[in-house]
């Protein structure tokens, strides 16, 4: 029997930025196998708290299907380095634009796909570079200054905002309990937590215990009032016209607004929900 193609998966880094503070990215690629003809590009963009590491199991078989796969962890996430300013999702997508554009050389439209805070970035580079965006998957966020949004961000299922935007008394309260912070998210918000291994928690925790990776984690959230502005002022230029596809899982409180969310900002959009899936 022919041995099964395998894609070709590396992992890489890129400065940005190499004076201090240095911007650097870390990005797992994936090239479809040489007997594949190549059907395009995704980005896949990951949330918090988690990193590109969320999307291991679906890299090798999107490769597989033909796709040229970017993963990267944004600024302040993983392996990337965290500077202490940035984290507006303006920047964020600017960042995950220059990784594409400049360092990877890719000059066709590429397919994104982000979840929670990925779904905030997807929206910015949407918004920025419409004529680099072949289509959108995104989810799983209420996008600041969306009428949900406002309608929710104190709420106290998303008590968190708040409290991760107020960074003073946050990471001192949070130091040293990483590990057991961040599992409450995935017990409270997945529909099967056993999907998140203790190998996986272990390694989330690693990630977020390193040196100014809770700080920049919660700078994102502390960016929110200022990325609710840029949306507000993009949307006066008009809706975007990238085609879209929202995604919620069924069991997500999200997912009863995502329709009217989307029709906010987007002009060609269809929304889903996934099956037995919370957050």
């Amino acid at each position: 029997m022919a041995p099964q193609p395998e894609p070709s998966i590396r992992n890489r880094q890129i400065w940005l930025e190499k004076s201090d503070p240095e911007v650097r990215l870390y990005y797992t690629e994936a090239l479809p196998p040489p007997s594949t003809s190549l059907k395009g590009y995704i980005l896949l963009i990951h949330g918090f708290p988690e990193t590109s590491y969320q999307f291991r199991h679906v890299i090798s078989p999107l490769a597989l299907a033909g796709y040229h796969i970017i993963a990267p962890d944004y600024r302040g996430a993983g392996y990337s380095s965290k500077p202490p300013s940035g984290y507006t999702k303006k920047q964020l997508s600017t960042d995950l634009y220059q990784l594409v554009t400049q360092h990877l050389g890719i000059k066709d439209p590429v397919h994104l796909v982000g979840h929670d805070i990925g779904g905030m970035i997807t929206h910015a580079y949407c918004a920025q570079y419409p004529s680099s965006v072949a289509s959108v998957i995104w989810g799983e966020c209420p996008l600041p200054g969306s009428t949900v949004y406002e309608e929710t961000k104190h709420s106290r299922t998303l008590w968190h905002f708040d409290f991760h935007s107020t960074p003073e008394i946050s990471l001192a309260l949070v130091a040293g309990k990483e590990k057991l912070y961040i599992k409450h998210f995935y017990d409270r918000l997945a529909q099967n937590a056993a999907c998140f291994s203790n190998d996986d928690v272990e390694f989330y925790a690693s990630q977020y215990s390193a040196p100014g990776a809770m700080r920049a984690g919660f700078s994102t959230y502390a960016a929110f009032e200022e990325d609710a502005e840029d949306n507000r002022q993009w949307l006066k230029e008009g809706k975007v016209k990238c085609r879209s596809l929202v995604l919620s899982g069924q069991g997500s409180f999200i997912a009863v607004a995502a329709e009217g969310m989307a029709g906010d900002f987007y002009e060609d959009m269809k929304v889903e929900t996934v099956e037995g899936s919370g957050h």
